[in-house]
C-alpha cells in the first residue's frame, strides 16, 4: 500500500493521518517514498533517535498532501500530530483536526495539524475543537512548543503561533494534491 496516495479524507469525510512517530518512541521514523515502507530516519549514517525528550504526541501525516517548496513549504506532506495514546507506524487513523501549529524549520514552513481521533474511546482529551482545547489544555500547546523548539537543536524551529481547526482545514486543501 502507499500510504502516500491514501485520500486526505475517508469516504466518511474525514481527514485521515498516517502515524509514522508513535507517541512515547525516540526514534524518528519515516515513509520512505520509492520503498513504500517505513523506515528510520538516518542522519550521520544512524538511525535518528531524539536526544530530548519522547515525542509527547503520535507524529504523522496527511496522505495526498505535500507542502511544496515553491510555495515556501518544507517538501513533505503535511503534518499531523494526533493526540491519543501510543498509535503504532504505519496506522491510518481517521481524525478531527483541532488546531494548527505554525511552523517554521530552518525558514521552510513546517506546519503541524493538530487532531484526535474520530473513534472517541481513543481520544485522551475531552476537548473537540481550539476553543474547548485553549481552555482545558493550553499547557499541552506549551508542551509541543518547548518539545519542538528544542527537539532537534536550538535555532532549527521557530514557532510561528497557533490557529483552529477552520485554519487546519484550509491549511490541509492547500497543500492537497489528489482528493
Amino acid at each position: 500500500m502507499n500510504h502516500l496516495a491514501l485520500p486526505s479524507f475517508s469516504a466518511e469525510g474525514h481527514l485521515q493521518a498516517v502515524i509514522e512517530i508513535p507517541a512515547g518512541t525516540n526514534t524518528k521514523y519515516e515513509y520512505n517514498k520509492q520503498l513504500l515502507q517505513f523506515q528510520p530516519d538516518i542522519r550521520n549514517g544512524q538511525p535518528r533517535r531524539v536526544d530530548f525528550m519522547s515525542y509527547p504526541v503520535n507524529y504523522g501525516f496527511i496522505p495526498s498532501t505535500k507542502m511544496d517548496k515553491e510555495r515556501g513549504g518544507d517538501g513533505d506532506p503535511l503534518d499531523v500530530l494526533v493526540l491519543a495514546e501510543h498509535i503504532p507506524t504505519g496506522s491510518v487513523v481517521p481524525v478531527v483536526p483541532i488546531g494548527l501549529l505554525l511552523l517554521k524549520d530552518l525558514g521552510e514552513l513546517d506546519n503541524k495539524v493538530l487532531a484526535i481521533p474520530v473513534d472517541a474511546s481513543k481520544r485522551i482529551i475531552k476537548a473537540t475543537d481550539w476553543v474547548g482545547f485553549q481552555r482545558d489544555y493550553s499547557a499541552i500547546r506549551h508542551i509541543f512548543e518547548m518539545f519542538f523548539t528544542y527537539y532537534d537543536g536550538l535555532g532549527t524551529m521557530t514557532i510561528m503561533g497557533w490557529s483552529d481547526e477552520t485554519a487546519a482545514l484550509e491549511e490541509v486543501k492547500k497543500w492537497q494534491t489528489a482528493s
